[in-house]
């Protein structure tokens, strides 16, 4: 059902996105009116989405104590499409606004120092702040008219943030310039991966308008609670046309590519060419994030009209089992896949990079698990989708940490490569607590809530029966625990690879400092108090749902449980045995044995995947196009050579008949009349 409008005093709860929106509008006049003192654009950033922040946390007051508010600004914003201006703040949509702001407002008191002294320091900070406006819009709007604005406000920032060094200098690259594979290069410059990142989402975009238009052509509405309401009849309606199933992977597909899944995920891992402070931000708070929002939103509806009509229209409810198994298994590659490839890699950026979308794709298993509960009714779908909702803001928190203790981490290196970085945990002792805290968080340790949050989503993948989703959640967790303890046992406590190019690091600035120390506190605290954390998630979630109950979150000691965390804790043994008392010379190895060489090529460039889509689309298209210019250069020949030269000896020929003669002409009347008559008569005489 749609809820009823209600508004808490005179509060506009739409200033929760509008205002950052409004102070990026600010700051773009300040640059335009020739201000040039960096801190006002910084500090400009944090106060906005500071109030952003306090807002969100207001309406979260208001929605936990009096339920649901929709708020409309405007009843007929577009008359003609029945669209509204309004905010929409249930459960879900105020814990997303309280990650996405105050996450956003830790990275922008980080950024203020971090981009301290840059170039571009002005344009930074103004589409920072319409970043965080964007998406704070597109998890609080009403409609998926304004959730589309938001959507591609994000897309738009990316670009301008993945490719703020446009000026293409190497040391902003990623990958390691001059590596190709199968012939293509595996470098990239900030413009390029800029371009990638933009081109990848608007493919996925195009089937998020595809499946919005539909919807609409069927409902006569963009309303976010009508969809939900009316989801049985519109949902019975294109199984009965049999296009349920391809018109909701159509509708997914901008989820799938923001989110990085496979086959989107090439643009994630490229897009660390933007300052550290916009990897957190993406990879945390903003845009991947986008895409689980989409999950956690519309499985329930999609769930609802299956559930509605799982007595009278079979066919109705086969398509959304299908959906449901499809995006939850793409989801599981994509965390293997990502986990994988981590393993190897010698970027300190493009290792959480991969590790980021590898723990989105345990939120789509997560979260698409729950839509196979229907045998359990809404309190199964409310156990899966909180658990999706909890890795999002457990993973939401380390994650920042780690990627803000990058940051700072490149900076003291002079690189962005591990190999030049070592034993810093003796010069940098509360970084090192915080990326242990955080790490380990990643790594599913408990009593870190990434432990209780991953542990969540399998069991939701279990209680679904997705026995080959759930294997390679669990083989991914093994894996996630090797690659982040070997990040983290290199760069703090092991000897340089490159001991030449070490340099000797100290502690970041405070402003640096407390976010990512805040942010890793916050997330042992989350798990110490997981009892508390896991009812108020549940609480979200069965409130927006209207199941009565809350979600239960309570991981106990199961056999599952224990064969993940002893798989993690063996998986940290071995790294640690292989790096610390056998000390295996990983270079040498790989130099000197085909099978080490082959493998970690395979993995270093990634499964080959980024090559083959440059064969077939990029060097493919441009076969294509070589061979349409060959036939446009033919039929360009013919239509002004050939055919020019055709018509002139015609007219040649004419002019030659034409003597200007009337007994010639009177000859020639005769010879083509004699000519007509014996034709007719040989043919019908």
């Amino acid at each position: 059902m749609t809820p009823e409008v209600t508004v808490t005093g005179f509060l506009p709860w739409s200033l929760i996105w509008f205002i950052s929106y409004l102070g990026a509008f600010i700051l773009a006049l300040l640059y335009l009116a020739g201000v040039k003192n960096e801190k006002v654009y910084g500090w400009g950033s944090v106060t906005t989405i500071a109030l952003s922040a306090l807002l969100a946390t207001a309406a979260a007051k208001e929605v936990f104590s009096k339920g649901p508010i929709y708020s409309l600004y405007a009843k007929n914003w577009v008359p003609w499409l029945n669209v509204t201006l309004g905010t929409y703040l249930d459960g879900l949509g105020v814990v997303m606004a309280l990650i996405v702001s105050w996450l956003s407002l830790l990275i922008a008191i980080y950024s203020v120092k971090y981009m301290e002294g840059d170039w571009g320091v002005q344009r930074y900070f103004f589409f920072f702040t319409f970043f965080v406006a964007s998406m704070l819009l597109l998890v609080t709007a009403d409609n998926l008219i304004l959730m589309f604005i938001g959507w591609e406000g994000t897309g738009l920032a990316s670009y301008a943030l993945i490719g703020h060094w446009y000026t293409d200098e190497e040391e902003y690259w990623v990958g390691v310039p001059g590596r190709k594979a199968l012939g293509q290069p595996m470098y990239f410059e900030p413009s390029h991966s800029g371009v990638r990142a933009l081109m990848f989402t608007r493919i996925g975009d195009i089937g998020l308008l595809i499946g919005m238009a539909v919807i609409f052509l069927i409902t006569g509405t963009f309303n976010i609670p009508a969809l939900a309401s009316s989801a049985s009849t519109w949902m019975g309606y294109l199984a009965t046309k049999g296009i349920l199933l391809p018109l909701l992977l159509i509708f997914s597909l901008g989820a799938l590519a923001k989110s990085a899944q496979f086959p989107f995920h090439e643009w994630l891992v490229t897009a660390m060419t933007g300052p550290t402070p916009v990897s957190a931000l993406i990879h945390a708070a903003t845009m991947v994030k986008a895409g689980v929002y989409f999950m956690l939103r519309f499985v329930p509806i999609f769930f609802a009209g299956a559930y509605a009509l799982m007595h009278t229209n079979p066919a109705a409810v086969e398509a959304a089992r299908q959906y449901f198994t499809i995006m939850a298994g793409l989801g599981a590659v994509t965390a293997f896949m990502m986990g994988t490839m981590a393993l190897v890699s010698n970027e300190l950026k493009l290792i959480l990079a991969f590790s980021t979308a590898s723990q989105l794709g345990y939120m789509f298993l997560g979260t698409a698990a729950a839509g196979l509960l229907l045998e359990e009714g809404y309190e199964g779908l409310a156990t899966g989708v909180a658990a999706g909702l909890s890795h999002l803001m457990s993973h939401a928190v380390f994650k920042a940490a780690l990627f803000l203790i990058a940051g700072w981490l490149i900076h003291v290196a002079h690189s962005r490569f591990i190999d030049p970085m070592g034993k810093y945990a003796k010069y940098m002792k509360i970084t090192a607590v915080s990326i242990w805290l955080a790490g380990l968080s990643l790594m599913g340790i408990p009593p870190l809530s990434g432990f209780f949050s991953k542990e969540s989503v399998l069991h939701a993948a279990e209680e679904a029966h997705l026995s080959m989703g759930y294997s390679l959640g669990v083989i991914t967790a093994a894996l996630t625990a090797a690659y982040t303890f070997r990040m983290i046992l290199r760069v703090f406590h092991l000897e340089p690879y490159d001991k030449e190019k070490w340099h000797e690091p100290h502690e970041a600035p405070g402003l640096m400092l407390w976010p990512y120390t805040i942010l890793a506190l916050v997330s042992l605290i989350l798990g110490l108090y997981w009892t508390g954390t896991g009812k108020a998630i549940g609480e979200a979630i069965g409130e927006t749902l209207s199941v009565g109950t809350p979600a239960h979150l309570v991981v106990r000691l199961t056999t599952g449980v224990a064969v993940v965390l002893t798989l993690a804790l063996a998986s940290i043994g071995i790294v640690w045995a292989l790096y610390v008392p056998m000390k295996v010379d990983f270079p040498r190895l790989i130099r000197e044995k085909t099978w080490a060489r082959v493998l970690h090529d395979f993995l270093y460039d990634r499964w080959y995947i980024n090559s083959i889509y440059y064969w077939i689309f990029v060097s493919g298209f441009a076969g294509v196009a070589y061979l349409l210019s060959i036939v446009d250069f033919g039929i360009d020949a013919f239509y002004h050579y050939a055919i020019p030269v055709l018509f002139a000896l015609g007219a040649a020929g004419l002019r030659a008949l034409h003597r200007g003669r009337s007994n010639y002409y009177m000859m020639l009347y005769i010879y083509f009349a004699a000519t007509l008559l014996l034709f007719i008569y040989l043919a019908w005489g």
